[in-house]
């Protein structure tokens, strides 16, 4: 049923690039720590930067659970679920890192989404996972639903701001700056685009 694998080619990769969504998971280290699962979608958002690192891009939001987990452990998991034809769940197991608009490495890393306009979301950060479990399971009990299209609303939302309005927005949040748990999350003020 299950397989590992040692790294993310060929039909694996396939499988990743096509889904529209995926889902993360991060925890503090803290045994009482809130867990935080998200999901993830937007087209262009996401890319495979190699046969063992992906990474997606980090967008304006209400709050920075996975960016303080990372922080402060960089234990991270990424979930892709087929929802149409054949069943297949894969999880990408790793460490992650956010690097924020002012790492020197923040422009190149931009250019691996092409089909993204950061601009319209809030860009925070890119997410860099490096895998050290990939693995795949049968499916079976995930049910098939039909992509329609990425909703509007956060571009809508968030294109209206600038970076001085994005920090802003982003210091009256309770947890961006810092996360459920009391730890260090979106570093502010936010760094100016590149």
């Amino acid at each position: 049923m299950g397989k590992t694998y040692e790294r993310i080619d060929g039909r694996l990769r396939a499988f990743i690039e096509a889904q529209h969504m995926f889902f993360t998971a991060t925890a503090p280290l803290a045994a009482d720590g809130t867990v935080n699962l998200s999901p993830k979608g937007l087209t262009g958002s996401f890319a495979v930067l190699d046969d063992r690192t992906v990474a997606y891009l980090d967008f304006a939001g209400s709050n920075a659970e996975t960016i303080a987990h990372l922080r402060e452990n960089g234990r991270i998991t990424l979930m892709w679920c087929a929802f149409q034809g054949p069943p297949n769940i894969v999880r990408v197991h790793g460490s992650g890192e956010a690097v924020f608009r002012d790492d020197p490495r923040f422009p190149a890393l931009l250019a691996h989404f092409p089909a993204a306009d950061p601009s319209r979301h809030g860009l925070r950060a890119v997410i860099v996972v490096t895998a050290e479990l990939i693995r795949d399971t049968c499916g079976y009990a995930v049910p098939f639903m039909a992509y329609e299209a990425d909703r509007d609303l956060h571009g809508r939302r968030f294109e209206r701001e600038d970076d001085a309005g994005l920090d802003a927005y982003f210091r009256k949040k309770e947890h961006v700056a810092v996360s459920i748990d009391g730890l260090p999350g979106l570093p502010l003020p936010l760094p100016p685009t590149p």
